[in-house]
């Protein structure tokens, strides 16, 4: 027999050409419209997913209605967890009317217990809920330690790869988000999602951050019912509120999320301060970028924000981080500061850079074929900006926010 190394490592590893023809991942969809389009058209077998989120936000719900929806489509479904009994489960399952699902459940922390059952179902669709709960008796660290969150997961994944089961890891996000948390586990798998909203709000977003097999920066709406998360078909419809009577303070945002336009209203309130340094408080934006903005303000524009209070806020929630949305901000700081509302049909976006002028930003058009169809007839968008196929609305081009200012508020 042959004893040399290259003998022990087994077969060689073999190297294939660039254009070489290779087959496309085949793709199984859930069912639930949202959910596959984060995933970027369905699940992947063979492929491990990460999705974190605060406790009580949704993950297991959301999970265990899609496990229903996979099982009910003829694919085999595990959903195991470290945290619930399986009596828990089974109430949430008749809640959300999918208790006659053929899921197969179990309640079990022990990895090793966990890989030969799973080896011994043969699965295609797995969740584990939740990572931080399982350990290994491999290791002497205590469950939920980095050390056990990173071995668990590496033996899952390794498991998902050979068997050609879809994997879906579930992990809590602490406040740092670090400290046993989901990070130290995003390396591993294929694709990482997170759940974001608050308990305050009826809604709930699945943000893709990671994804091998889609687009990097999708996102999923669903809304939070007495029958789980629903699937909100039309997320602008959801983020504006009612439009019919103008307010100062107001603008309206033309975002994309991902690969679709999103359309949001940001709020502003700007009050004098009664303390020597001025509040700056920010909801679903970068407050970085707020103090961007209310410096060119004052510096291109003479309008100064200093002895007032300044509180800013993404209506429903949604966090925004695109530059495009820096026109919108500095319209509803600018029409909360002089008590004048811009137009209700109208919306903004653009970046605003240091010298004050106005950026062009990508998917003008799809932006403005968004505004339209949801009955907007205004735009104001920055110079220079793409609008072919844009027809239905009525677009002014600003090329500064001196010129934005003067046309919109006056001289200021």
């Amino acid at each position: 027999a042959d004893k040399s190394p290259a003998a022990k490592l087994g077969p060689k590893t073999e190297f294939i050409a660039l254009n070489a023809d290779v087959e496309t991942p085949p793709r199984v969809l859930i069912g639930v419209e949202e959910l596959d389009r984060v995933f970027g058209g369905g699940i992947v077998p063979s492929s491990a997913t990460l999705i974190g989120g605060d406790p009580g936000i949704g993950k297991s719900t959301l999970l265990l209605q899609a496990a229903a929806r996979l099982a009910r489509n003829g694919v085999k479904t595990v959903y195991v967890s470290g945290e619930e009994a399986a009596a828990q489960i089974q109430e949430r399952a008749k809640r959300l009317k999918v208790a006659s699902s053929p899921v197969q459940l179990a309640t079990e922390t022990d990895l090793r217990r966990i890989l030969l059952a799973l080896k011994e179902a043969s699965p295609g669709f797995v969740v584990i809920d939740s990572i931080q709960t399982l350990w290994s008796d491999s290791l002497e660290a205590a469950p939920g330690s980095v050390a056990q969150v990173r071995a668990c997961a590496q033996e899952l994944v390794r498991w998902a790869k050979k068997s050609g089961a879809a994997l879906v890891l579930v992990g809590h996000v602490t406040k740092e988000g670090t400290i046993a948390g989901p990070r130290v586990v995003e390396h591993m798998v294929d694709a990482v999602f997170y759940f974001e909203g608050e308990r305050g709000h009826q809604f709930r977003i699945l943000r893709a951050v990671k994804n091998r097999f889609g687009p990097s920066d999708e996102i999923g709406v669903f809304e939070m019912t007495g029958a789980g998360l629903a699937e909100v078909a039309n997320p602008s419809a959801l983020f504006l509120s009612n439009r019919d009577q103008p307010a100062p303070g107001s603008a309206v945002f033309a975002g994309i999320e991902g690969t679709r336009p999103v359309l949001t209203e940001i709020q502003a309130l700007v009050a004098p301060s009664t303390l020597g340094t001025p509040r700056r408080t920010v909801v679903g934006l970068d407050s970085g970028r707020l103090s961007t903005i209310l410096a060119v303000l004052e510096a291109r524009c003479g309008i100064p924000f200093t002895g007032l209070d300044v509180f800013l806020n993404v209506a429903g929630g949604l966090r925004v981080s695109e530059p495009a949305a820096d026109l919108a901000v500095a319209g509803a700081l600018l029409s909360a500061r002089e008590d004048v509302a811009i137009p209700p049909d109208m919306v903004l976006f653009g970046e605003i850079s240091l010298s004050g002028a106005l950026r062009p930003v990508g998917q003008t058009e799809n932006r403005l074929k968004e505004a339209s169809k949801l009955g907007f007839s205004h735009a104001t968008v920055p110079s220079h900006s793409k609008l072919e196929g844009a027809g239905g609305i009525t677009v002014r081009q600003m090329p500064d926010l001196t010129a934005f200012v003067g046309e919109m508020f006056g001289a200021g």
